[in-house]
């Protein structure tokens, strides 16, 4: 196998068509790009080899990671580091957002190993810091609580003294499912906004933004010492002013950490890319959540939920 990107990716081309479009021709129309790709999308794709080496290891452990699943762009770039961000509870969504790549539809029952693959996973790759995620799992009565509680346990148990950051859903706004994860203590709490207000029912139809505003100040309230974190993207339709006004919630709800990234558009049947925001907007947008009283905000074209996410933390301290 030679190095390059296709070769990072279990979906070569997938994972990279957003980023291959042009101003016109099949490319831009399957991409559905309104224009030129601006030149400062350009993907880090990392040393095939060594992105090679993570993903034989955990399909070996048989372990999901979003970035192969949500077909993240820094996943050359990650998985050449040896890090990635593991998504638990299965590979199938009982949600159907519109803007992301995860498979949705009828899930398995929970993998009773899944914990103890993800801890010997994150041992292998050698993790300090391991981020959690999740498909929503809305068929669960805890919403899938549990399967975070038994994965912190495990990894702590493998790798005492790690840091665990969870990105988990809403939990359909069941105070006691989001409580049982934040008793557990991770490090970080997290869970994404998505969007602004406005756009909110077209970009994640089954969720809600007073719903997400409520899990975050329910987490800020009983982290117990865990920073508060959520992130969304631009791109969408929003305006600057509705994402400064987002911001301002997110800090209100008692958030320390905020990511911003460049929405991109999966296939032909996901919303279409309104815009391609320019870094010093992206600048601004820093600017503007510090201005709120954010304590780390991480903005900019590949900026995703777990970007960079120890580094982040450990600056929000």
């Amino acid at each position: 196998m030679t190095d390059g990107p296709q070769a990072l990716y279990n979906k070569p081309q997938e994972a990279l068509k957003t980023l291959k479009c042009e101003d016109d021709g099949q490319a831009a129309r399957s991409s559905g790009c309104r224009s030129r790709m601006p030149a400062w999308l350009r993907v880090k794709t990392g040393k095939a080899s060594l992105a090679r080496e993570t993903r034989e290891l955990l399909a070996e452990i048989g372990v999901h990671t979003v970035c192969e699943e949500a077909m993240c762009p820094n996943i050359g770039e990650c998985y050449s580091a040896h890090t990635a961000t593991f998504m638990i509870l299965g590979e199938r969504c009982t949600r159907n957002c519109r803007f992301c790549a995860v498979h949705h539809g009828a899930p398995e029952a929970p993998d009773p190993e899944e914990p103890e693959l993800v801890a010997r996973a994150a041992a292998r790759l050698g993790l300090r810091y391991v981020v959690l995620t999740c498909v929503t799992r809305d068929d669960l009565p805890d919403g899938g609580a549990e399967q975070f509680v038994r994965t912190m346990d495990a990894l702590r148990a493998t790798l005492p003294g790690v840091g665990i950051e969870v990105l988990t859903s809403d939990f359909g706004g069941a105070y006691k499912s989001l409580a049982r994860v934040l008793a557990a203590r991770p490090t970080v709490y997290n869970h994404n906004v998505e969007t602004v207000e406005r756009l909110q029912t077209t970009v994640r139809p089954q969720a809600g933004y007073e719903r997400s505003l409520g899990v975050l100040r329910t987490a800020a309230e009983h982290a117990g010492g865990a920073l508060v974190k959520s992130g969304m993207m631009v791109g969408v339709g929003e305006t600057d002013d509705e994402v400064d006004a987002t911001l301002s919630d997110l800090a209100a709800a008692g958030c320390s950490i905020v990511t911003i990234g460049q929405y991109l558009r999966p296939s032909e049947a996901h919303l279409p890319v309104d815009r391609y925001v320019e870094p010093a907007q992206f600048a601004e947008y820093e600017r503007m959540g510090l201005r709120h009283g954010l304590k780390r905000v991480l903005s900019g074209p590949f900026v995703r939920s777990s970007y960079c996410a120890a580094e982040a933390a450990a600056d929000a301290r």
